[in-house]
């Protein structure tokens, strides 16, 4: 079981600190939206395999909901990815120089609907091409993964930041990205969007937790 504690460390890992390296002291551009969906899609790639590639708490409570992962698994994963998260942006912020500042406090409506839709986004697509019968042994499902959150990135970066991922959230904290004082809108976010294409995909699909 720790091997793929080890693998989502190392996926989580460089997915926060493409962010932090892309994002932090960085103008607004398309290289951050482009850079995180390509690490997240070749980081699932390499580690699909052993982990099932979460990198995510909010996909590690969809995946456990639908039934793919044991509770006392599915801890060890959340743990090993908030830590990574952490980790990541001590890294960033030894080679950026320090933390961006001033960030204000998120707008609670606004990034509490983005944040959920896009999670909810993101987990319907892990669980449908990671771990259905029907797309069992397909070899798309890191491209697929990774521009859901691209195309996340691009239509609701402006409004949320377009974290989708306590992790995320976690090291952009850090980094001095978002406010800490509501940071707790994404969390409740990403895990209600993990949680609730969870539900659907169990209503959606016959299989349910086989």
């Amino acid at each position: 079981m720790y091997k793929k504690f080890i693998v989502e460390f190392i996926g989580t890992f460089f997915l926060v600190f493409t962010v932090g390296m892309t994002v932090l002291h960085q103008p607004d551009g398309v290289i951050p939206p482009l850079a995180i969906g390509a690490i997240l899609m070749t980081m699932i790639f390499a580690g699909g395999h052993i982990s099932g590639g979460h990198f995510n708490p909010a996909v590690t409570l969809a995946v456990f909901v639908r039934g793919k992962i044991p509770g006392i698994e599915a801890v060890g994963y959340v743990i090993s990815q908030i830590l990574a998260g952490a980790v990541a942006a001590g890294v960033v912020l030894s080679l950026k120089g320090g933390p961006a500042t001033g960030a204000a406090p998120a707008q609670l409506v606004p990034v509490l609907v983005a944040e959920f839709l896009f999670t909810f986004a993101l987990a319907w697509v892990v669980l449908n091409v990671a771990t259905a019968k029907g797309t069992s042994g397909n070899s798309f499902y890191g491209l697929a993964i990774g521009f859901t959150v691209l195309a996340g990135a691009f239509a609701v970066g402006s409004i949320s930041g377009a974290a989708f991922n306590p992790a995320v959230v976690t090291g952009a904290t850090l980094l001095g990205l978002l406010n800490p004082a509501t940071i707790w809108i994404y969390f409740v976010a990403n895990f209600a969007g993990g949680g609730a294409a969870a539900i659907v995909f169990r209503i959606v699909n016959d299989e349910a937790a086989d």
